[in-house]
């Protein structure tokens, strides 16, 4: 995720989540079924039904490649971010801050859920992994010389019949404690990564269950809302 695009994201998502307790000082009844409300609704549901398209054309190999001719799959990512934040933000607008339906209070905590891992998944785990191959390619670099040195102060200090001699003075010269505690700090911090890695696996994990959980109740809600807009028509 780029600096500009962090940026828009965080705002919109700061927004949102100012926008979720607004009801305690503002709520409209009314405002979720009238015009303004409908087209908030509509448009957010298109967002949120459009986040599909990332997934199907990343792990669906008869979609991936005529969807990927018209538009790369970092676009699609990048879209997916975008429409997610936006799409939860118009919904928000769409209740008109009146949480009562215990339909529509589910819908909108799966919703946030769905945002908040999403964004996890999106950013930091990709720039744990990063890092946490970096740290393992210093790790390997700092083993060899490790390796190196320890070969030559052995070389060094190989005596007539053999036997190693250890050298105080072989020991100042050469740094083979510093790399041994260099060794020590990667190793622990390697771990620690590791560790970090698996929690946002599991957010993950949360992300895909929240999203499976959001689209069925969002099925429930339109499908009420078709149904009793029919009603109300005849």
């Amino acid at each position: 995720m780029s600096g500009t695009e962090r940026a828009i994201v965080g705002a919109v998502l700061t927004i949102l989540l100012f926008l979720v307790p607004a009801f305690v000082l503002h709520t409209s009844p009314r405002f979720a079924g009238s015009l303004g409300g409908f087209a908030f609704g509509v448009a957010a549901a298109t967002l949120m039904v459009s986040l599909l398209i990332y997934p199907l054309a990343k792990h669906s190999l008869l979609l991936r490649s005529p969807i990927t001719r018209l538009v790369s799959m970092r676009s699609l990512l990048e879209f997916h971010v975008y429409a997610g934040v936006f799409g939860a933000f118009l919904a928000i607008l769409h209740t008109g801050h009146k949480y009562q339906s215990p339909l529509g209070v589910a819908l909108v905590i799966s919703m946030l859920v769905v945002v908040v891992t999403g964004l996890v998944g999106r950013y930091y785990l990709p720039e744990t992994v990063a890092e946490l191959r970096d740290e393992q390619t210093r790790l390997a670099t700092l083993r060899s010389a490790y390796d190196r040195t320890a070969a030559a102060l052995a070389t060094r200090n190989v005596v007539a019949n053999g036997d190693p001699l250890p050298s105080a003075s072989t020991l100042i010269e050469v740094p083979i404690l510093q790399l041994v505690d260099g060794i020590a700090d990667l190793e622990y911090a390697i771990g620690s990564r590791e560790g970090v890695k698996r929690m946002f696996t599991l957010w993950i994990v949360a992300h895909v269950v929240a999203a499976v959980v959001m689209y069925f109740l969002l099925s429930l809600h339109i499908a009420g809302e078709i149904y009793y807009g029919l009603r109300w028509l005849s």
